[in-house]
């Protein structure tokens, strides 16, 4: 029997929770091991049942997806979330993604194309709607490098230049060390450098760097 792959569900709506835990739990490898109305629950219902996946709104009282993605991944490394909308929007897409989010996928998808989904971030890909991957190529590549990048990752590529250690910044912003590896290596592929080094001159040239005070 395959492993269960335990989600969690973040949605304000009640009927769509109740949707979605009735498709989930009919299948055979997937269980909803928690719900949550907003955000903020997420991040305790998570801390409790330890979930895999993640399918998580955007548009939600208290805190938002993006925000709470951004707090999970923090907490939960390993952690894969999907976002579940009903939004198409190109800002709300670069939002969940610069966030952390592994997957997007719209409300209107096909119920199989859901659960493939789940599957897929579980196994470690990224399920995207082929409407929102159209955008998301589409606004990278239009976008200058600096204009790609998160304001997390602005910081911590600012503490790059700095001269700070991994260890250093995850202590200065308190975000784990993993995180601060996760941040380099998508700011080092979106600004074109191989090293720390290359990204400190980088950092330098566009204004980047904190003044010295």
């Amino acid at each position: 029997m395959p492993r269960l792959i335990r989600v969690l569900l973040v949605d304000d709506h009640r009927l769509v929770r109740a949707g979605l835990q009735s498709l989930l739990d009919a299948t055979d490898d997937i269980r909803v091991a928690g719900t949550a109305a907003d955000g903020q629950e997420a991040l305790e219902v998570a801390a409790e049942v330890q979930p895999d996946v993640v399918l998580m709104d955007l548009s939600m009282p208290r805190m938002g997806g993006v925000e709470a993605t951004r707090r999970l991944l923090a907490d939960h490394p390993g952690l894969q979330v999907v976002v579940l909308t009903s939004f198409s929007d190109q800002e709300q897409v670069l939002d969940a993604v610069d966030a952390g989010a592994v997957g997007y996928l719209l409300k209107d998808a096909d119920p199989t194309d859901l659960v493939d989904g789940v599957r897929a971030a579980a196994a470690g890909q990224s399920p995207l709607d082929p409407k929102v991957a159209r955008t998301l190529l589409t606004r990278r590549t239009t976008q200058a490098p600096q204009d790609q990048l998160s304001d997390r990752e602005r910081e911590v590529l600012g503490l790059v230049a700095d001269g700070l250690a991994n260890k250093q910044i995850a202590r200065h912003l308190g975000i784990s060390e993993r995180t601060v590896k996760a941040h380099l290596t998508s700011v080092f592929q979106r600004i074109g450098v191989t090293d720390r080094t290359q990204a400190a001159l980088w950092a330098e040239r566009n204004g980047l760097r904190r003044p010295r005070g």
